[in-house]
């Protein structure tokens, strides 16, 4: 399955597992690069000696590319970004922030940059700051979202038509078919995040990753919007939320409750009902935990079926 992504990243499969908070730590990203797609660390939980222990470990535990995804909000990015650089790592991606910040510098170390969007304006604006791909990120998405709502089925069409570099899609892909309806709309490849969620080598809770496979159609929302649109699973922190909204809270009375360290307490910790539990829509078709590996598998076989039933059309 050789295209443009795989030919950039070197790769055996046009997928990326997402970087996400509290799940993408080293066993992850090995594992998905073992079986052939590339996998992410994700840097926006760790602190700067901790991504370096992720990075030295995956390194040991596959021979295959891996990269860091970094959201540019972070604190310490400076010193994240010097670790990378010394230690060799040769993918990155940028969230959260201007793509001009930081690709011209990496990529003068000889490293690819890709940036995530939620819009064709971003993405324009990630191609002429010389993004060497771009990730468009629809609205189903878990985790920290565009503000304008804009879904996978729209964003990708909308961003292809402008764009002159790679392309993926991200954004409620979690099956083989769903991948195949992303390069359908024009995407290289495609980023995968719930689904990876829920895989044994996810370092989330045991419990998080049990609420995502009992999650139903409609158990996520998108909420505070005021702070940063982040979509998450319905449980009593996100109900304290929708009650502070009917009272008319301001911004600084949502930041109160939120406080710090919430989504650790839900993803890492395993707390359920004060947790922010980050996830997809599509977290609604995930009904297993199962290793990366087999999760890989299934996405390429999944594929494959789509394009015969497809033909069949």
């Amino acid at each position: 399955m050789q295209n443009k992504i795989t030919s950039l990243f070197n790769i055996q499969l046009p997928i990326i597992q997402a970087g996400m908070i509290w799940a993408s730590g080293w066993r992850l990203a090995s594992a998905v690069s073992n079986a052939g797609g590339l996998g992410l660390l994700g840097a926006g939980s760790m602190y700067p000696e901790v991504l370096l222990e992720h990075i030295q470990k995956c390194q040991k535990a596959t021979n295959r590319p891996f990269g860091v995804n970094v959201p540019m909000l972070y604190p310490d990015i400076d010193r994240l970004m010097q670790i990378i650089i010394d230690n060799g790592v040769k993918i990155v991606f940028t969230s959260a922030g201007n793509p001009k910040t930081w690709t011209s510098r990496l990529k003068d170390k000889g490293i690819t940059v890709v940036h995530v969007v939620s819009s064709v304006k971003f993405a324009l604006k990630a191609q002429e700051e010389g993004v060497d791909a771009v990730v468009a990120e629809g609205f189903e998405a878990g985790g920290h979202n565009g503000r304008d709502e804009t879904t996978t089925l729209v964003l990708i069409p909308a961003v292809k038509e402008v764009l002159k570099v790679p392309l993926i899609a991200a954004g409620g892909i979690a099956t083989g078919g769903q991948m195949l309806a992303a390069m359908v709309l024009g995407a290289d490849g495609v980023q995968v995040g719930s689904r990876f969620v829920a895989s044994e080598e996810a370092s989330s809770h045991i419990n998080f990753k049990n609420e995502v496979v009992k999650a139903h159609e409609g158990a996520t929302q998108l909420t505070l919007k005021e702070l940063a649109p982040v979509r998450l699973l319905k449980n009593a922190f996100y109900e304290q939320v929708q009650a502070a909204y009917a009272k008319g809270a301001s911004v600084d009375e949502l930041k109160q409750i939120l406080g710090r360290a919430r989504a650790k307490k839900g993803m890492f910790e395993g707390d359920l009902e004060e947790g922010e539990l980050e996830i997809g829509q599509v977290s609604a078709l995930i009904n297993d935990i199962i290793p990366a590996a087999e999760i890989m598998a299934g996405l390429v076989k999944e594929f494959e079926m789509a394009k015969k039933a497809v033909a069949r059309l």
